[in-house]
Order: C-alpha cells, then structure tokens, then sequence
C-alpha cells in the first residue's frame, strides 16, 4: 500500500500502525478526483484505511462490519469477548461466508460508483489456516498431489528457527489430531497433507468464485473495458513442503506469489517468466493509471515487462524482521539462548534471474540455492567450498541494496 520497504515504514508485522507520515496508493495519485474504498483485511492498524486516501471501508477485522453482519443474522460469537474464532468463521455456509460477503460490498461499490472513477481494493482472508470451509470436499482427495519435499526425510540443514517452527506445528497437529480429528490445523502423515491441502484448495475455488463474481458485476454495468484488474498475494503457503505449514520462510512455497494483470482491451495474454518484486506493485498501479511515480515510493513501474517484447530482468530482494514464531514447550532441538537468538533473527534474501537464491542472516543458519537445479530447494550449498564465488558476489548485491534502501542490519 505505501511502496515501501518495511524496515522503513516500520510495518515489519501484522497490526503495527502506519506512521502518518507515510501515505497509502490512492494518497501517492496527483488525480483526486478518485473514488476509493477498501474492502477486508488491513493489517496495518485500528484506525483503518479511512482518511488514508480511502473514504470506504468495510472491515472483516475483530469487531469489524463482518462480525456485524454475522451477529445480524442470528449468529452468535463463539468467543466470551463478542467475537468470532476463525474456527467458527470457518465453519460458515458459502451464503456468510467472508469472500461471499467481500464480494457482495465490492459489487454494491461498483454499482454505485459506475459511473465515477474509482480504486476498489478487496482483501480476502482465505485461503488461510484453519485450512476449513464450505468447498472441503470440492476436489477429489485422490487428484491432489504433494510437493516432494513433504514425502522426503526432514532436512536439517536449514535455519534454527524454521526447524523450531516445524516442530511446534508437528506437537500441535499431534493435538489437534485428538482434539478436532476432523480440522486438522496441520499435519504430521503424508495423508494429513494431502487433506489439509484438499481444504486448501477449497478455499482458494471459495475466493475464486468471488473474484469471478465481482468481475462480472464490472461486466454487467459495462466497466470491463476500462477497468484495470489486478490479482495478487502477500503471501504464500507451505501446505506440508519441507514439513512445514503457513508462510515466515523464505521458501519458494511461503514467498512467490501470483501476480495477474488485466489490462482494458487486452486480447492476448503475456507471461514474464522470471521473478518480479512486490516493491513495484505501488509504482505499477500508478503508471497504469497514468500517475507520476512519489518520491515515497522504492521501486519502479513494471508496465514496461507488460507492454513491451523485451524486458530487463532484474534482482529481486525479500527482508524478514523478527516475529512471534511459537516454540514447543521444552524443545531440545537448542539451548535457550540459541533457541532464543534463532527467533531474534533477520533476513536480506536476493533472489536473481539466472536461478540463484541467497539468504544471509544476523543470527541463524545462512542459505543458497540454484533454483535451476534444485527447484524445489533441498540442497543449501552455504557451506559448499566449491559456492564460495557466487555467495560473495550475492552478498555484495545484498550489500549494495541495503545501501541504497537504508537498511541498516548487518548481515
């Protein structure tokens, strides 16, 4: 929303406030003349998108419009301070279901505002843990693949605080198992994957469905030629690769996401086949609406890689800051004080056109990666002898980068 880098604006987790000094996408634009609204999640504070260049919001955090609307018909909270587990959410009929009423706010948006220009932002939640929803048995479990690595050994060689992750999350699939046999939050068999990934999936088709609807409400008021659509995530998911569930990695799984672009009067459709990066998202909107890239803003348009044949491929870059990671009570997996370093740690990845990928660290376990080889990242090569040319060259890119982005952590 800003076209910042985290350690920058300070968002570096879910629920910090957004400094006021940093404006959000439709505050960057010089046209005005906008109408703004955001629907779903926000992430970034209370107080909401609201007077943030965004005169709507419907909200689907705590307390929020859809908790409202689920107390309006007759549904009642399941938590002693009036609010609603995502278990219980999760449980919903498709009818109250959040995509299901996201999409009902974006279309009654549309309607409204057919006639005005407008910026309509639609944050959905799912798919997203409890991994539970009405699509569960949407498809067959016998189709549903696993990715490699979950059918393989548990690999050791990767960061403390990953391995800490893994292991908290098998402890408590293990309870869950005897707990809610049938919501199962992760897993620990090769056949808990495979059906928490078929709810996955579910989930994802439940939030298709919805997207599909709101683009056929720009369709039905005749907005489809002249309205940019864009699709993306902030995030990925494990689903059981490397034995692991939920994002806070820097695998493949948990950081590439999709990013689709509609433009008004495209006919024919056009892949960028290598990595691109989310700092650009800001300026890339703003070009596409034929607004000056801000000041504020680190990146730069990608509308070149969309338009035109040839396309300069560039480095990408990802920061972790440290986090709530969970630990299972009494690991023996480190020492306190390792085990309380590991959670502390930071990461400054570099991820490079021709495949190779780095993750240097402050306080755990470094990686490298050639993702041409290894696409599905088993390998580290870090303490490969043979790497020692390719880690210092990445690292100086890593370096220069932290330069010219301010970044102060020593990596």
């Amino acid at each position: 929303m800003t076209g910042m880098w985290p350690h920058i604006n300070g968002c570096t987790r879910n629920s910090v406030p957004l400094d006021r000094r940093f404006r959000v996408f439709p505050e960057l634009m010089e046209d005005r003349d906008y109408r703004a609204a955001y629907i779903g999640k926000w992430h970034l504070g209370e107080e909401g998108p609201t007077g943030r260049g965004f005169d709507e919001w419907v909200s689907t955090d705590d307390h929020g419009d859809y908790t409202h609307f689920l107390i309006s018909q007759s549904i009642t909270p399941d938590k002693q301070n009036g609010r609603f587990s995502e278990l219980a959410i999760s449980n919903l009929p498709i009818e109250l279901s959040r995509p299901k009423f996201l999409e009902q706010h974006a279309c009654e948006f549309i309607e409204k505002h057919q006639r005005d220009p407008f910026i309509l932002v639609v944050g959905f939640v799912e798919p997203h843990s409890p991994y539970n929803g009405p699509l569960n048995d949407e498809h067959p479990l016998d189709q549903i693949g696993l990715d490699a690595t979950a059918t393989r050994p548990e690999s050791e060689d990767i960061p403390l605080r990953y391995r800490l992750m893994r292991e908290w999350q098998q402890a408590e699939a293990v309870l869950d198992r005897e707990r809610l046999p049938t919501q199962l939050f992760f897993g620990v068999t090769p056949e808990e994957y495979r059906s928490i990934k078929q709810r996955y999936l579910g989930l994802v088709t439940l939030v298709d469905q919805s997207i599909g609807a709101v683009l056929a409400c720009l369709e039905r008021f005749g907005l489809t030629e002249n309205t940019i659509v864009v699709h993306t995530s902030d995030h990925g998911d494990s689903l059981g690769a490397h034995h692991l569930f939920g994002k806070e990695t820097m695998f493949e799984e948990a950081t590439c996401v999709p990013l689709l672009v509609r433009l008004p009067g495209q006919r024919a459709s056009k892949t960028v086949p290598h990595p691109v990066s989310h700092i650009d998202f800001v300026p890339t909107l703003l070009d596409l609406l034929g607004q000056p890239n801000h000041l504020q803003c680190a990146g730069k348009s990608l509308l070149p890689l969309i338009t035109e044949e040839a396309s300069e491929r560039e480095n990408v870059f990802l920061e972790w800051a440290p986090n709530r990671t969970k630990v299972k009570k009494g690991t023996k997996l480190a020492r306190r004080r390792l085990v309380k370093r590991a959670l502390e740690e930071s990461t400054r990845t570099i991820v490079t056109p021709n495949g190779w990928k780095l993750c240097l660290r402050d306080k755990d376990l470094n990686e490298l990666y050639n993702q041409k080889d290894d696409p599905l990242e088993m390998r580290n090569l870090y303490a490969d002898r043979q790497y020692a040319s390719v880690i210092s060259h990445l690292a100086d890119e890593i370096h220069r980068w932290q330069e010219s982005a301010n970044d102060k952590l020593k990596v």
